[in-house]
């Protein structure tokens, strides 16, 4: 502000030398006072118009940070309910020791599950993809990839009575 300052006395200086007339120094300062005036009054309420809205700016970020908190929640507490995670799973047992039927939350490292009923420990048996892949072609449950083993054991069962008649009739 030093040089704004050191500039207009430089300016009134130059003014001062050339009008030698006293009556017409004072009126042209008076002129450049008020025209100075009229340059701060009009720079001022720039400056304030500016400071409100630079406040309205940040009072509408402060409502908006506030909203997105509120939203955030919302939609934490929607993904709880909608969504399970990736490593959890609602599972459907039943109790082999009392036949409770429960659901339990359970991921896929749980090996073994308290039944609320009996308080027995029920061990779980993940299958590993590629391990016993239902092949659904099975007659007992429509998919569990044992069928071979169920046609070879009735082949051999056959096998042994045709066996078993033979030799009654020799």
């Amino acid at each position: 502000m030093s040089k704004l300052q050191d500039d207009f006395n430089a300016i009134i200086a130059k003014i001062e030398e050339r009008i030698t007339d006293e009556e017409e120094l004072n009126f042209i300062k008076q002129q450049i006072a008020d025209i100075s005036m009229l340059y701060i009054t009009e720079l001022n309420k720039v400056m304030d118009l500016s400071e409100r809205r630079v406040n309205q700016v940040v009072e509408n970020q402060r409502v908006l940070e506030k909203k997105q908190q509120e939203l955030e929640a919302a939609m934490n507490n929607m993904e709880k309910e909608l969504y399970v995670s990736e490593d959890e799973y609602d599972f459907e047992i039943i109790c082999p020791y009392c036949n409770h039927e429960f659901v339990s939350d359970i991921g896929s490292e749980v090996k073994e599950v308290e039944c609320p009923e009996c308080h027995n420990t029920i061990e779980l048996d993940w299958n590993q993809e590629g391990e016993n892949e239902c092949g659904g072609h099975c007659r007992s449950c429509g998919g569990c990839g044992h069928e071979e083993e169920i046609e070879e054991i009735e082949v051999i069962d056959d096998m042994e009575i045709e066996k078993e008649e033979n030799d009654d009739d020799m």
